[in-house]
């Protein structure tokens, strides 16, 4: 029978006992809890806060589970059921829009693409499942930054590269983008990664409400756009016009943005998400 490792099952058993009871501990709580040298419980908890599995509190040095744990907890929902349950609904996404559709789910420090559908015009394309995008350019990354707590520390503690002259990276212009996002509960990306395409995404919630992803159309400017003209005004401009949308942003087709949201909707009451 193969030996097991003891450093990892003393890590195992310091988040199982993390995850329950009083949820807050201390270092000699810990120690005592497992009969172990407070200077070995203390390397133990020092490696997984480090990992981001466990977080320590500031005032009183106490220890609870870290929201990387909240992430590898749904990543099976993400990778799996969310793309199972968005199949249908992006297919017909794709038809109605004209579009290509992506599905992303939040892994490290950016969106991976878990599911593309091409746009259905037989034009030759390139499947860009496993691709990464970032966060805080890309329509689905704002989604994921503005509704995803873990998303959005990854966001703006990490950095925000210029891809286009109208690339938000200042942190208060990006966190202006992600209010409006919260506000009319979807994105845009008008060029801001890459030059003559835009993109709209909306948020995927499962049955706690809790973001588990975004899904999103992605096409040409003139196509995605009611007004490619505007694209060239107002560029890192975050200030809200009248209809919601940052100043300088051209307005996206309407048709476009209700069909992502109703699509965003579809694939969260299947996950068990109540109307909204």
């Amino acid at each position: 029978m193969a030996r097991t490792i003891q450093s990892l099952e003393r890590a195992a058993a310091v988040l199982r006992l993390l995850a329950g009871g009083e949820r807050r501990l201390g270092l000699s709580d810990v120690a005592s809890s497992m009969d172990l040298p407070k200077g070995t419980a203390h390397g133990l908890l020092r490696t997984l806060q480090q990992e981001g599995f466990v977080e320590q509190d500031e005032a009183t040095g106490k220890y609870q589970l870290g929201a990387e744990l909240l992430r590898l907890g749904t990543s099976y929902l993400d990778v799996h059921e969310l793309r199972s349950r968005a199949l249908v609904w992006a297919d017909d996404l794709a038809r109605s829009s004209g579009e290509s559709v992506y599905l992303g789910v939040l892994h490290q420090q950016g969106v991976l693409i878990v599911h593309h559908v091409f746009r259905p015009d037989n034009s030759r394309q390139v499947l860009e499942v496993g691709a990464m995008q970032p966060l805080h350019s890309t329509a689905l990354g704002k989604v994921l930054s503005a509704f995803d707590p873990v998303a959005h520390s990854e966001a703006v503690d990490g950095e925000r590269r210029r891809f286009t002259e109208r690339t938000v990276t200042s942190l208060e212009e990006f966190e202006g983008v992600l209010e409006v996002t919260r506000a009319r509960g979807w994105a845009a990306d008008v060029e801001e990664t890459w030059e003559g395409l835009a993109s709209i995404a909306a948020p995927i919630l499962d049955r706690r409400r809790m973001p588990v992803g975004a899904v999103g159309v992605t096409g040409a400017v003139e196509r995605v756009c009611e007004d490619v003209t505007a694209a060239a005004v107002g560029v890192g401009a975050t200030a809200a016009n009248g209809n919601g949308d940052p100043a300088g942003e051209p307005e996206l087709r309407p048709l476009l943005v209700a069909a992502v949201r109703d699509c965003a909707r579809a694939v969260s009451r299947d996950l068990g998400a109540r109307r909204f």
